[in-house]
């Protein structure tokens, strides 16, 4: 039954992944005011750069910065469907670099290069993958870049929650026959 299933987005397991594969999520997310305003209430973090116009005009920016822990968030939250949906744990962030600032009103895109696939020593069964996740802005121009490992199971040994059809979505669904 495996077999039938196709491999892609929340389906990817340690067999899944090569190194130099890149992923990149097929969505775009645009930012807006509520989004930075409600990480820097939510973070406590008073920095008026973020959240103060008038503030943010007198800058070199000449308008308020996205909160980068918020574009960090974000362009972590947008790998997960891409690569670790299937992850048991994350094991580690590092390199995080803010390359160009990200605005409200920008639209975040992001791709993961695979940098390294390995068999874990201590979990049988899973392994470590490492990638290179960058955020890209509508422009193309990227904002942000990190590292990242986590411990993904083999197909072998995934964690199965998807129950077993009791009825075949086959002929018994499309009124008798199965060449619909």
């Amino acid at each position: 039954m495996d077999s039938e299933i196709a491999v892609g987005p929340l389906n990817r397991f340690l067999d899944d992944f090569a190194v130099g594969d890149v992923h990149r999520f097929p969505l775009g997310r645009t930012v807006n005011e509520a989004d930075n305003s409600w990480f820097a209430l939510l973070t406590m973090n008073t920095n008026q750069l973020h959240f103060n116009a008038e503030f943010a005009a007198r800058t070199e920016f000449g308008r308020p910065l996205v909160n980068s822990g918020f574009s960090v968030a974000l362009v972590l939250g947008m790998s997960v469907s891409d690569l670790s949906a299937n992850a048991t744990a994350n094991l580690g962030w590092t390199d995080i670099e803010l390359v160009a600032p990200l605005f409200v009103g920008d639209t975040v895109y992001t791709e993961s290069l695979v940098t390294g696939v390995r068999p874990s020593v201590s979990r049988p069964g899973s392994g470590v993958v490492s990638v290179v996740t960058r955020g890209l802005n509508q422009h193309g121009v990227e904002f942000l870049r990190f590292r990242r490992t986590f411990l993904v199971p083999d197909r072998a040994h995934r964690l199965g929650v998807f129950p077993d059809p009791v009825v075949s979505i086959g002929a018994e669904r499309c009124g008798g026959s199965a060449d619909v």
